[in-house]
């Protein structure tokens, strides 16, 4: 196969939103000014103390802290950076991607109900549907691409719509601002969407209506495959206040020396993010063409059915999506364990590239059944494209493809 027409992609890239101006200065300005630290370093130190002195008994100086996890000067910095480059008024960061879920879960009681998407993470997933159900809290699963239903599935006791947009494997891209509408035409509901696949370079759901933003920084917002932490941003005084305590009071925090990796990372997201989306849109029509393909999954793709929505409300797509194998899942397995620059492994978002079996993997803990009705069947495979040469990975797709056939 030529692969040479693949690479022009500009005329592509060319139909989404521009970058938001300004995006690198405050991913490298925000919270770092060195005249906050005696030392006036410029990066920031590492503050791995767990405690810190008082003046007197309960008297704090202004904007000093108390416990580590109460507050880290390592940890806010971060947080500032973060609120400052999703244009949000507050940061918080937690421990995990599955924790900051936990945390704003947290804000409801028992009693409430939550629509949540139906193709989710697996993790949330199985948090949604097993634990939280726990708590007396009831779960129906809606695809917010179809807002008469998410309506119809609207009770006076639902308190939160919970998103994921793209959908995570599937790449459903549900149109944020209208789903935000339709929430807020009911009292007491709280939009949050999972923005990880994007991050607020490609999409800021905050500006589109919603009322959270949640991350699992683990992804592309660290990019370095060596730190697992999460994050929720805002502009509401009351939610951050209740976030803010529940952060403190369950202890879900991130330790200081986790903050400063991603602290560091966030300096080159816009550079990452370029790389990864053309890379990405590449390797997609590529497959896209191949034989041995079934059907690509990418919202940079024409062939996409919400490909206008991404259009109307995203930079573009980063370098994590699907693509349905012709075959079975012997087939798929076949081409991931023949790969060579793909590593076989879960997660996305770093610097190199995986691929792996959703089915099996990372969803592996959906039920069977809801994974056949969504489509998540065996011959589905996830790529997260990396910050390799393009050329490179194509051509070990070409060679684990031509295994298959042998």
């Amino acid at each position: 196969m030529d692969t040479k027409k693949f690479f022009n992609v500009d005329d592509d890239l060319k139909k989404f939103l521009t970058a938001p101006k300004g995006f690198a200065t405050k991913a490298i300005r925000a919270g770092q000014e060195p005249d906050q630290w005696n030392s006036l370093a410029v990066v920031p130190p590492i503050s791995l103390s767990t405690t810190f002195k008082q003046h007197a008994p309960a008297q704090i100086q202004e904007g000093g802290f108390e416990y580590s996890r109460s507050g880290n000067p390592t940890r806010n910095v971060l947080e500032m950076c973060l609120a400052s480059i999703e244009n949000a008024k507050y940061g918080l960061t937690f421990s995990s991607g599955l924790g900051a879920t936990t945390t704003i879960i947290n804000l409801l009681k028992t009693g409430d109900h939550v629509i949540a998407g139906d193709d989710l993470y697996g993790g949330t997933n199985r948090l949604l549907r097993n634990f939280v159900v726990s708590m007396g809290i009831k779960v129906d699963f809606v695809d917010f691409c179809d807002l008469a239903a998410v309506e119809k599935a609207i009770t006076s006791e639902t308190k939160m719509f919970w998103v994921e947009t793209p959908t995570n494997p599937l790449l459903k891209t549900c149109d944020i601002k209208a789903v935000s509408a339709v929430a807020h035409k009911f009292p007491g509901i709280v939009v949050v969407v999972d923005n990880t696949f994007l991050t607020p370079y490609l999409q800021r759901p905050l500006e589109l209506g919603a009322d959270i933003v949640a991350y699992s920084l683990t992804k592309y917002m660290n990019g370095h495959t060596d730190v697992v932490m999460g994050a929720a941003t805002m502009n509401n005084d009351e939610l951050y206040e209740r976030l803010k305590y529940l952060q403190n009071a369950t202890g879900i925090v991130p330790s200081p020396f986790d903050c400063y990796q991603v602290n560091r990372s966030l300096k080159t997201l816009d550079i990452r993010m370029e790389k990864h989306r053309r890379s990405s849109m590449i390797i997609a029509k590529y497959l896209e063409a191949h034989p041995m393909v079934e059907r690509v999954l990418h919202p940079g793709l024409k062939s996409h059915p919400q490909y206008e929505i991404a259009v109307k409300q995203t930079g573009g797509h980063s370098g994590v999506f699907s693509f349905y194998i012709k075959g079975d899942g012997k087939a798929a397995s076949l081409l991931l364990k023949t790969l060579k620059l793909f590593t076989l492994a879960e997660s996305l978002g770093g610097y190199e590239s995986l691929a792996e079996i959703p089915s099996v993997m990372t969803h592996a803990s959906v039920p069977p059944a809801q994974r056949a009705q969504l489509g998540i069947t065996d011959n589905l495979i996830r790529i997260s494209v990396g910050l390799e040469d393009p050329e490179d990975l194509i051509q070990d797709l070409e060679q684990g493809f031509a295994a298959i056939k042998k």
